[in-house]
């Protein structure tokens, strides 16, 4: 098979969630990867039960289709194992704090004095520039930060926890994806490499077109259940009388009218009045109405109706209905012991192949021996490098 990004050769430094899964996206399109990991503070995603085959099965799944290099960076002869490197993995990845890596030598200033034409790009919280810089923060800081909560959740209650990590892989990771893709292709066309700086921040509060655009332009300051899609309208969870929920989300007029007919509720069908009381009123009619009946009588009345209402199932029901079981959405990818993981699939489909990477992630510095050789060092230089604790394999 010919992978899309066979060409592509990538050093990733990165750890825990935005950076490793980014990477492992261009890992299921082919790019050949070697994440370097501190040995003496492993990726803390390798901690994370359940362990299988010897590894933890977030971290195999995160970190599938990549090589592990196992290397102190502060050690001495760490430089020359990546300087040489750089010759050839041309496209780096990093995600510590400002300043890190350029106090070891590996700053993109550093590395472009070994290769010209190096792609290196940095993945914060809160980007390399600005005042938070250096200010440490997870998914929910960013989402608090961005002001998209402001106008998320509920009056009474406030923003709400999800159940996903929205900003490190909406915006973090993919938009590393795009940057790097973005700059690679440049580089192809003018032989120049680039500096990419991704705050998770910036694309989280750039995700937010509808509500932030109408506000630059004059309207009044966003709140929680005063839009369309953030409670001001019927577009919300209803509760069932199971204690399951329906998503009920129809916009536009046609599936409006097709909702209301389905639950036999006219009356807001054919008002004109959409002020947050009348509509908190329809609401609540609503409520009334979806928790009389289970879920499995909602399934069964908007099956064959376009109204754009389905039930919110578990994640078992998730992957084993359509339309996630129609789409093969699960997979098989093999551990370096040979024993079969099932994992999430490649989401970005192609008529011409499925693109996925062959293997899951593996232990620490397994790759070590391959990789050294591969950049010219032999077997005792390697066992050196074993003796003063340069590399580390476990």
């Amino acid at each position: 098979m010919s992978y899309p990004l066979h060409d592509m050769k990538i050093l990733d430094f990165t750890y825990l969630l935005p950076g490793p899964y980014g990477s492992m996206m261009l890992a299921d399109l082919g790019a050949d990867i070697i994440k370097v990991e501190n040995p003496h503070n492993p990726d803390m995603l390798r901690m994370l039960p359940p362990i299988i085959d010897e590894i933890s099965a977030v971290y195999a799944h995160i970190n599938r289709g990549k090589k592990s290099l196992a290397l102190d960076l502060k050690a001495s002869h760490a430089k020359d194992i990546i300087y040489k490197l750089v010759k050839e993995y041309d496209i780096v990845i990093e995600q510590f704090r400002p300043s890190v890596l350029e106090k070891l030598g590996f700053g993109y200033e550093d590395l472009k004095n070994i290769n010209q034409g190096i792609i290196y790009c940095s993945l914060t919280g809160y980007g390399h520039t600005g005042s938070f810089a250096s200010r440490a923060g997870h998914d929910i800081n960013y989402m608090a930060l961005s002001g998209v909560e402001s106008f998320s959740g509920k009056k009474s209650t406030g923003p709400s926890l999800h159940g996903i990590q929205i900003a490190d892989i909406a915006s973090g990771a993919k938009n590393m994806v795009i940057g790097i893709l973005a700059a690679y292709i440049k580089r192809q066309k003018t032989g120049n490499g680039d500096y990419i700086d991704i705050s998770i921040t910036d694309g989280v509060f750039a995700m937010s077109t509808f509500t932030t655009a109408a506000y630059l332009e004059g309207e009044d300051m966003p709140m929680p259940q005063t839009q369309i899609l953030n409670g001001g309208a019927i577009y919300d969870y209803y509760a069932t009388s199971d204690g399951r929920f329906i998503s009920v989300g129809p916009i536009e007029p046609k599936f409006f009218q097709s909702f209301c007919n389905a639950i036999g509720y006219i009356d807001m069908a054919t008002t004109m009045d959409f002020s947050f009381e009348t509509v908190q009123k329809h609401k609540r009619n609503i409520a009334v109405i979806i928790a009389s009946k289970p879920l499995s009588y909602w399934i069964d009345v908007f099956s064959a109706l376009d109204a754009c209402v389905e039930p919110v199932r578990t994640l078992d029901e998730a992957i084993n209905n359509p339309p996630l079981y129609d789409r093969d959405m699960i997979v098989n990818v093999t551990t370096m012991n040979g024993k079969k993981l099932k994992q999430i699939a490649n989401p970005i489909k192609f008529s011409s192949d499925t693109y996925i990477a062959q293997y899951a992630g593996v232990s620490l510095g397994y790759n070590n021996d391959e990789i050294l050789h591969a950049i010219g060092y032999n077997g005792s230089e390697i066992q050196q490098l074993y003796d003063n604790k340069t590399i580390t394999k476990k």
